[in-house]
């Protein structure tokens, strides 16, 4: 199933969403839905939602990053009052979703990867390849502590061990030195340069700073801990029936989603170890997605962006039971 006729000519002036068919057919869009878009970035998967849910349905979509809710809303602006984009973190959506009155919904999406002109605008200092400040919020208008901060404050040992929890870096504690040894680091460039002083020239793909600045940009904003606060409340708002389409792209978000929708699968959370249940859980999930559904060798070529992008849905449990759904390329 891919993107209506009449959208294409939209999706193609601007940013071209990951996994566009497949977040469809994910959260089962039907004409007359009601859907929540909890990361709506540049809005090209909520502007296919409401067209696939045309002549009635109806999209929330949110966005912490002021700028990116202003896109959305633009680009949203041709289906009129079927669509309202709201600037606000997804860790409040059980607030958004009850002030907008909408106590229920037919599917809620989350595509946790940052829209590539906040990678491509220097200011934010997502990039390590131009200069730019240390910032990294998605919400600049804030009073969190910018990635600078974090550089320049931290005690070696706990940046260190950041940069290992949230990178996955295993040349954490080389870098941490290197980093301290060089304070005040002042720029994106001048980071990026100081990691590869201390642990060598990029030898393939992945350049030596990657990890570094997922590592600082998670911890500015606070990102696995949103996302932990964020999926239960997605399902308390989901109807019978309802879907939760969650897009990850690396290994610690999707980590937490997978095992989210596992234990929300299992009649019973308590330890192994313990004979008797007592936690008396009720499952309130159905997984589609045994393995996470992945980009086509054909839109990894016609986006490479979309390399680490890992699609997870589930069903909330109700009347209508569906069977796991097709996908043609999966991971693990």
């Amino acid at each position: 199933m891919g993107a209506p006729a009449n959208l294409k000519p939209r999706l193609a002036a601007g940013h071209v969403p990951v996994l566009l068919s497949e977040v469809l057919q994910g959260l089962a869009v039907r004409p007359g839905g009601r859907y929540i878009d909890a990361t709506v970035g540049g809005g090209g998967h909520a502007a296919a939602i409401l067209a696939a849910s045309a002549p009635q349905g109806e999209l929330l979509g949110l966005d912490r990053d002021p700028a990116a809710a202003q896109r959305a809303a633009e680009r949203l602006e041709p289906f009129g009052a079927r669509a309202n984009v709201q600037h606000s973190s997804y860790i409040h959506l059980a607030a958004v979703a009850t002030a907008m009155g909408w106590p229920l919904v037919d599917g809620v999406l989350f595509d946790l990867g940052f829209s590539s002109w906040q990678v491509d605008e220097p200011a934010r200092g997502f990039a390590f390849r131009t200069e730019g400040p240390l910032d990294m919020r998605f919400d600049p208008t804030g009073d969190a502590p910018t990635a600078a901060t974090l550089v320049n404050g931290l005690p070696e040992t706990e940046l260190a061990l950041l940069l290992w929890e949230y990178g996955e870096e295993p040349r954490s504690r080389r870098i941490a030195q290197a980093i301290v040894a060089a304070r005040p680091i002042r720029s994106t460039t001048h980071l990026a340069e100081v990691i590869v002083a201390a642990v060598g020239r990029p030898r393939g793909e992945l350049h030596p700073a990657t990890r570094t600045f997922q590592a600082l940009r998670i911890a500015v904003n606070e990102e696995l801990e949103a996302l932990t606060a964020a999926l239960p409340q997605a399902v308390a708002l989901l109807k019978p029936g309802g879907r939760l389409a969650v897009i990850t792209f690396h290994s610690l978000e999707d980590r937490i989603v997978k095992q989210f929708m596992q234990r929300e699968e299992r009649t019973c959370i308590c330890p192994p170890q313990q004979p008797i249940c007592t936690c008396h859980h009720q499952p309130t999930l159905r997984v589609l997605t045994r393995k996470p559904i992945t980009p086509t060798a054909e839109e990894l070529a016609a986006n490479p962006r979309s390399r680490s992008a890992k699609l997870r849905v589930a069903e909330r449990i109700g009347e209508s039971a569906s069977q796991p759904i097709n996908k043609s390329t999966s991971g693990d």
